[in-house]
């Protein structure tokens, strides 16, 4: 009955379910029917102009990526297979209906005890979390465990959803959103990390190329526009493509670019009333208590600073694909979620353009690491769910399944046999030291942004660290 409930809700998606979600959460926040219905509509209809956006842009980029795959002729073991795959296989897996009540239950329990300020209504996108239970359930064949460990990834994805929320609202312009996207989020600590490092190297912490700046210098060769188009052109030479091709992944390209900051602003259009009301009620019978509605990354990855990075990092991730000793995956079918993969490592950049590119460099090899050494646990979930394997291929993984850092760490912590523990026990502390480094870099990046002092900024880290004294 469990999963009968959860397929139906699945199947029907979010472009049906969130305007129907919406509009029951904004009656409750004493919106009234007519303001929270068109608020729901509009977000339904803001992810149906997203989803066209990224579709486009998987039609388009993705062939010619692979085009540039092939004209340099790589021949790797591990078949990229791509998100949607690995979306498919986690919710086929024997967790997957258990872990999406109990995910919910978790976030409850969390705000009720005011250990997490997001409430993640992104049910889709819990297959990350349910990935990361069924990877340890078909690694050691444990239920209880599998789900376990599936609710300690929720609750690390919830706290740094929290801990990112500022940067959403300041950087993105979503107040009172968070993004509790395991595969994405999880980067942020070491993405704000190498940030804090590029600061300290004389040279390269000049260096600052935002589209804005690009526009003021360049006149209309700074423009997103004419950023996307030739982006788009050299991408389609690199792979290949006659003149008509170059031109039209050009004019493709500089449509995503333009696109999806409008398709964004429109979701932002109905998520507005419903995120006031939320801080209205809140505020009324919580004074100064913050709730973050948690949703999918796609609502910020349309940035100009952000797409500009992620059509740059396709042929970068190409030549890290051949370069890296350690790498055993093809890159083929994920290249459309690279402006999702990229999204904190721009974002830690205050969008400059080339310290994203080195934070990018810095996710994208950890991913093909991810990504290689998951790949046989990822083989037996897809045997197991009965996925049929592309001809050929007999072994899989995608850059999606490799951006999961927090659940690769705790899956090899678990079998102190395995021949990766060690670097499982190195990667943890290394994380929760990263972390720790950088927990006050948001707040004082926005603070300074504000005009805040440094005295009020230091009140409220000490009352946050109260909060969560008390919450602990």
């Amino acid at each position: 009955m469990i999963k009968q409930a959860v397929d139906f809700v699945l199947d029907l998606g979010p472009t049906i379910m969130l305007p129907i979600i919406m509009t029951i959460f904004g009656m409750l926040l004493k919106q009234g029917f007519k303001k929270s219905f068109t608020a729901g509509v509009t977000i339904g209809i803001g992810f149906v102009g997203v989803n066209l956006v990224i579709g486009l842009l998987t039609s388009a980029l993705g062939p010619a990526a692979q085009a540039m795959v092939t004209s340099l002729g790589l021949n790797l073991d591990i078949l990229d297979v791509g998100w949607p795959i690995g979306a498919a296989i986690s919710f086929g897996t024997p967790v997957a209906p258990l872990m999406i009540p109990l995910v919910l239950l978790l976030n409850v329990v969390m705000l009720s005890l005011n250990v997490t300020k997001t409430l993640n209504v992104d049910i889709w996108n819990f297959w990350h979390l349910i990935f990361a239970a069924s990877v340890t359930y078909y690694a050691y064949d444990n239920m209880v465990l599998a789900l376990v460990v599936g609710l300690i990834v929720s609750a690390i994805t919830l706290k740094l959803a929290d801990w990112t929320a500022p940067a959403v609202e300041h950087h993105f312009g979503l107040k009172g959103v968070s993004m509790a996207h395991s595969e994405t989020v999880n980067f942020a600590p070491i993405t704000y990390a190498s940030n804090r490092i590029l600061d300290k190297i004389p040279g390269i912490n000049k260096l600052h190329a935002d589209p804005e700046t690009l526009s003021k210098r360049f006149g209309l060769f700074g423009e997103p526009l004419v950023m996307g188009l030739v982006l788009g052109m050299i991408i389609g030479l690199l792979g290949g493509y006659d003149v008509k091709g170059v031109l039209m992944l050009g004019v493709q390209m500089a449509a995503v670019l333009i696109l999806m900051p409008r398709m964004v602003a429109l979701l932002m259009e109905g998520l507005i009333p419903i995120s006031e009301g939320a801080r209205e009620m809140i505020n009324k019978r919580f004074p100064g208590k913050d709730v973050y509605i948690g949703l999918d990354t796609a609502i910020v990855i349309g940035t100009p600073s952000n797409m500009a990075v992620a059509l740059i990092m396709v042929p970068i991730t190409i030549l890290l694909a051949v370069t890296l000793p350690y790498n055993g995956m093809l890159p083929f079918a994920d290249f459309s979620v690279l402006p999702f993969t990229v999204v904190w490592a721009v974002a830690a950049a205050r969008g400059n353009i080339i310290r994203g590119i080195i934070n990018s460099i810095v996710t994208l090899m950890i991913v093909f690491f991810i990504a290689t050494n998951l790949a046989d646990l990822a083989t037996t979930m897809g045997r197991a769910v009965g996925f049929d394997f592309p001809e050929g291929a007999t072994s899989i993984s995608g850059i999606d399944l490799g951006s999961h850092v927090i659940p690769w760490i705790i899956v090899r912590l678990l079998d102190p046999s395995n021949p990766y523990f060690i670097g499982a026990i190195i990667a943890a502390i290394a994380y929760a030291l990263l972390w720790f480094w950088v927990r006050n870099d948001i707040k004082k990046q926005y603070a300074k942004q504000m005009g805040l002092d440094p005295i009020t900024l230091k009140a409220e880290q000490v009352i946050e660290a109260n909060e969560n004294t008390k919450s602990l």
